[in-house]
């Protein structure tokens, strides 16, 4: 099981953890600035509701400010199961365990440079409370009327899961295939050599590091050790330092991401042409059923 961590050291992302059938965040095992630090925005992070002029955008995305699609599509994920899964609980009279808030999670693998550079590694967009959803407990709600069964939350978190599934089975196979293929880039020799000019980058910013999960393992120090007055200032210099060195991987990374997506669509032309018809109308039905909107991060 790939553990939880940082979003700014997921590889591929929530999205794609449950598109490949893992039920954690997919994260990478090393270490990231950490979300117990209380860092400050640069500037306060926005949300849209305005969706891609492609679909393809949203589902498998190829560049930074791509993945902020795919990151409010998976909240609406996280939302539809708890919202079935508090639903299900206040019927059977029961409490529920406290959770962790939802929250809208960014690559690494697609770093969101513009975003983390406007940011640094504050949290990203608040997600928005889904006031009409059974989600939301009202004042009218009767209050638990017994203790909590195990087996009894246990049930309730398994029908959320598989509604949660199901508002995303018909493009969960073919988004995972994609995160797949991305993967096969890290191995990529220009990519490769690209990376390797993170050190000397990292360094004329004044962070000492032999690469990038070295930043992140800097970085998550300087967040954590960092007086509450000085953190904004932290948080946005090793944001900028980040951004600005690894912007010459991008610039290799994302064409050939662009490259692979072309060639992707074309071997998957038939059931991208059915996605393209139907998931925007499938996931306005999801909104209205549960109570929903489906938001993200903007800068």
């Amino acid at each position: 099981m790939i553990r939880p961590a940082n979003p700014y050291r997921c590889v591929v992302g929530v999205a794609a953890a449950a598109a490949v059938g893992l039920s954690a965040v997919a994260c990478s095992a090393g270490p990231g600035p950490s979300n117990s630090a209380p860092v400050a925005h640069a500037a306060p992070a926005g949300l849209t509701h305005t969706l891609p002029d492609d679909p393809v955008r949203m589902l498998f995305p190829a560049t930074g400010a791509e993945t902020r699609w795919i990151q409010g599509l998976d909240v609406l994920r996280q939302q539809v199961s708890r919202s079935v899964t508090a639903s299900c609980a206040r019927a059977a009279g029961i409490g529920l365990p406290e959770q962790v808030p939802v929250a809208f999670i960014p690559f690494s693998d697609i770093p969101d440079l513009d975003f983390i550079d406007r940011h640094g590694f504050g949290r990203s967009a608040e997600v928005p409370d889904p006031a009409a959803s059974p989600l939301r407990a009202r004042s009218g709600d009767p209050a638990p009327t017994r203790s909590a069964d195990p087996a009894d939350v246990r049930r309730c978190a398994d029908e959320g899961a598989s509604a949660a599934r199901r508002s995303r089975g018909a493009y969960a196979p073919l988004q995972g295939q994609w995160f797949r293929a991305l993967a096969t880039l890290r191995r990529d020799p220009a990519v490769v050599r690209a990376l390797g000019t993170l050190p000397d980058c990292f360094a004329g910013h004044g962070f000492h590091v032999r690469d990038e999960d070295a930043f992140f393992g800097l970085a998550d120090s300087r967040l954590l050790s960092a007086g509450t007055a000085e953190l904004p200032r932290v948080n946005r210099e090793l944001g900028h330092a980040y951004a600005s060195c690894m912007r010459p991987v991008e610039a290799v990374r994302e064409p050939a991401r662009l490259r692979l997506r072309t060639r992707f669509v074309d071997e998957h032309a038939d059931r991208i042409r059915e996605l393209r018809r139907t998931l925007v109308p499938a996931l306005h039905r999801t909104e209205e059923e549960y109570g929903l909107r489906l938001s993200f991060p903007a800068p």
